[in-house]
């Protein structure tokens, strides 16, 4: 069998994180040092794809850290309807694997115009987003030549979790970082086989977070779609019994992303009374009537929703061939999708 780019790149996960710990720690502190001094009362995200995931996971990390609201603003905004927004004190972030995308540059842009400290997350520090932005924050991944976005993902989440950890002067995220790379490699080796063998024939399924384990959701959902073909909707473990629950009856298949933080037990409660309706639900912790999938566990509780998607990357590659197809090239996709 020959190894697929998406195995290789999820593989590379544990040292390119340990290398960006290790090597980027100045630009960190100095940047970290500036948005003190601006002391922004808002954040704002700008990103599409896997990189709004990424963005929507700090969104939470940020909130959960600071007290500081964050949004997320669409990108048309600026490319589309050329609204010039007011955005004085605030730090606007702006995420995109090659940097290159038409309306994530404008709107960075746009917000720097409109007076926000503007950031770049980017595996390339030579792009046009990195070129208008206040500061950058480089991936340094390597070339990523599966379609499917891995370690620029978690890469960008980490380098996010990093800035904030030096933001707060927080030591316990600062150590919890430095042991991440370890619970990466402990995570490639987990398990998930029953959960494939339980998907290799579905249609569609449901995909449970809650905090941050709701944008590893999201991140999860997509996955499913752009590699295997399979139609995977994503929502709060809150929400989905907001209407959603409804359909879910004998069969229907659930993931839940339960992580050890303070939404462990509503998580619980949730896949188990979808469990009752007769759902096959898998869930990273124990509950009555649900698969248990092994994770990482003992974690800080803003990395611990990170770390089970170095698993489920593993999983969701083999996954993917079982259905036979190549998770390096998804239909109608490409690798650098340039919108405005």
């Amino acid at each position: 069998m020959t190894t697929t780019f998406m195995a290789t790149e999820v593989r590379e996960i544990p040292d390119i994180t340990r290398r960006f710990l290790r090597d980027d720690t100045g630009v960190l502190v100095e940047t970290a040092a500036r948005i003190r001094r601006q002391d922004p009362r808002l954040v704002v995200t700008v990103a599409r794809g896997s990189s709004d995931h990424a963005a929507s996971y700090l969104k939470y990390a940020i909130e959960l850290s600071t007290g500081v609201p964050v949004a997320s603003i669409g990108p048309s905004i600026a490319s589309v309807y050329g609204v010039q927004l007011k955005l004085e004190q605030s730090l606007c972030i702006g995420i995109s694997q090659s940097g290159q995308s038409p309306d994530i540059v404008a709107m960075t842009k746009n917000a720097r115009n409109g007076g926000a400290l503007t950031l770049a997350l980017t595996n390339d520090p030579r792009s046009r987003l990195a070129q208008v932005a206040d500061h950058t924050l480089a991936l340094n991944t390597g070339a990523e030549q599966s379609v499917a976005a891995t370690k620029t993902f978690v890469t960008s989440i980490v380098a996010g979790l990093a800035l904030l950890a030096e933001w707060q002067q927080d030591d316990a995220l600062r150590e919890a970082l430095a042991q991440l790379p370890s619970a990466f490699a402990e995570a490639l080796k987990l398990d998930w086989s029953p959960l494939s063998d339980s998907l290799v024939q579905a249609q569609s399924l449901y995909v449970l977070g809650r905090g941050p384990g709701f944008a590893i959701a999201n991140e999860m959902a997509l996955k499913f779609k752009e590699t295997c073909a399979l139609h995977a909707e994503s929502y709060s473990a809150a929400e989905v019994l907001h209407g959603p629950a409804a359909i879910v009856g004998d069969r229907f298949n659930v993931f839940a992303l339960a992580v050890e933080d303070a939404a462990l037990g509503t998580m619980c409660e949730t896949a188990e009374r979808l469990a009752q309706q007769g759902a096959e639900v898998f869930m990273t912790h124990f509950a009555p009537g649900v698969a248990q999938l092994p994770v990482v566990r003992n974690l800080h509780p803003l990395v611990a929703p990170l770390v089970p998607i170095v698993s489920f990357y593993v999983f969701i590659e083999a996954l993917s061939r079982r259905r036979g197809l190549n998770p390096d090239k998804p239909a109608h996709l490409r690798k650098i999708t340039e919108t405005r």
